[in-house]
């Protein structure tokens, strides 16, 4: 009965440990892949590294080029939302973007894709804002969403509002994260 109460401690040790090597490889922060298979990259910075000036305020502040892959079928929809939790009110929203086809590939540099919709960001107006901190480095989270449908909102819609619509749709997310600082 020892023996068996032993083997069976050891056989769960050995699943504890597959499960915990299998959650750290899925999390690893080198790589945009945050859940799932859905991968969100930029040419023009990687994951967790600065974000170059003619996305910025401080450049042309247009929107970086951007490749969506692995996404999961039965997807109806991609959404895009783009903030600055290091903001000093908080949560600075950059950029919403919704509709967004699940047959884009990419995201071509300035451009939004045909059918998608931008919604309102902090700056008060619908759009792409680019990183404009106003001290320090932020960490500018580009996070993606695969939904299975598309959302019914009007381009007035908030974050809060899109984040609610989604609630119950996510098949899929990930997030890249660009980093940026004014000189």
């Amino acid at each position: 009965m020892k023996s068996f109460a032993i083997l069976l401690i050891s056989a769960l040790a050995i699943v504890a440990f597959i499960f915990i090597i299998q959650r750290s490889s899925k999390n690893d922060t080198s790589n945009p892949l945050s859940m799932g298979n859905i991968i969100l990259k930029s040419s023009a910075f990687k994951n967790n590294e600065v974000i170059p000036t003619p996305y910025t305020c401080d450049g042309k502040n247009i929107i970086p080029p951007l490749e969506m892959e692995n996404v999961p079928a039965g997807a109806k929809s991609l959404v895009l939302i783009v903030d600055d939790p290091d903001a000093p009110r908080g949560d600075w929203v950059h950029w919403t973007l919704w509709n967004v086809t699940v047959a884009a590939k990419e995201i071509a540099e300035d451009s939004i894709p045909a059918g998608a919709v931008q919604g309102m960001t902090d700056f008060g107006k619908p759009g792409y804002g680019g990183p404009c901190p106003p001290s320090g480095t932020h960490h500018y989270q580009f996070k993606l969403y695969a939904l299975d449908v598309t959302l019914n909102l009007p381009s007035s819609a908030s974050k809060s509002q899109v984040e609610d619509a989604m609630k119950g749709h996510i098949l899929d997310q990930t997030v890249l994260i660009g980093l940026y600082s004014r000189k």
